[in-house]
């Protein structure tokens, strides 16, 4: 394992790649690169490096996340005979930064490079088939019918336009209509939004949106009798 410890701020502090650490307040803005260059020690699996006062030739660069403040401290002071209450409270600004490497300047590029190249030299793997069967109104032979036709994930029945998807299904023999309410569900799964999924799902009937429930005809009170003279 590889770790060093740095000084920010007349403190000490234990840093290791792709962890994060909270030091006092820097006049960094987020997102911005710097280097912690006071570095006093730095270890590397059985090899140690402890700095004279400082440890040369390494470098360890971080990425800044974000400025916050911390939790209040409060501090009471009380002195009886001379009525003295002081109340204060304070909340200390720190600065998180994210470690992205520890190590020698040269190193660090050429394992960018390599990660480049390892990238370059993979194929690209197909996004994994989504179960289509969620969807409202669409069963197992509807669902082999469109991963047949290359719609295997949400995002792609989301992008189908609902003529086409009629004729998938023509084609196989399948009588099904309106796949609008399939695609308005398959935007919603796509995009991770379960709980309006599951809302429209409750309007929907067979995947079509259940039509609304006709009010019972009003009853005309029945004609009184006339009066015989």
């Amino acid at each position: 394992m590889k770790y060093a410890i740095v000084e920010s701020g007349g403190k000490q502090y234990k840093v290791v790649e792709g962890e994060s650490i909270a030091v006092d307040r820097l006049p960094v803005e987020p997102g911005d690169q710097m280097s912690l260059e006071h570095i006093l020690f730095l270890a590397d699996g059985d090899q140690f490096s402890i700095g004279a006062p400082l440890v040369s030739g390494y470098e360890v660069a971080a990425s800044v996340v974000e400025h916050f403040r911390g939790e209040k401290v409060l501090a009471f002071r009380y002195s009886p005979k001379k009525r003295i209450r002081v109340h204060r409270g304070h909340r200390q600004d720190y600065t998180r930064l994210m470690i992205d490497y520890v190590g020698k300047p040269g190193e660090k590029k050429a394992r960018a490079e390599k990660k480049a190249e390892e990238a370059m030299s993979q194929p690209e793997v197909q996004d994994e088939a989504d179960d289509l069967v969620k969807i409202e109104g669409i069963g197992p032979k509807v669902a082999e019918a469109l991963k047949a036709a290359g719609i295997t994930t949400f995002a792609a029945l989301a992008d189908s336009k609902a003529d086409d998807i009629q004729n998938i299904l023509t084609e196989a023999g399948l009588k099904m209509m309106s796949p609008e309410g399939w695609i308005d569900q398959a935007k919603l799964a796509a995009n991770g939004d379960w709980k309006g999924f599951e809302k429209l799902q409750a309007k929907l009937v067979g995947g079509r949106k259940a039509a609304p429930a006709r009010k019972p005809a009003e009853k005309k009170p029945a004609a009184k009798p006339a009066k015989k003279k």
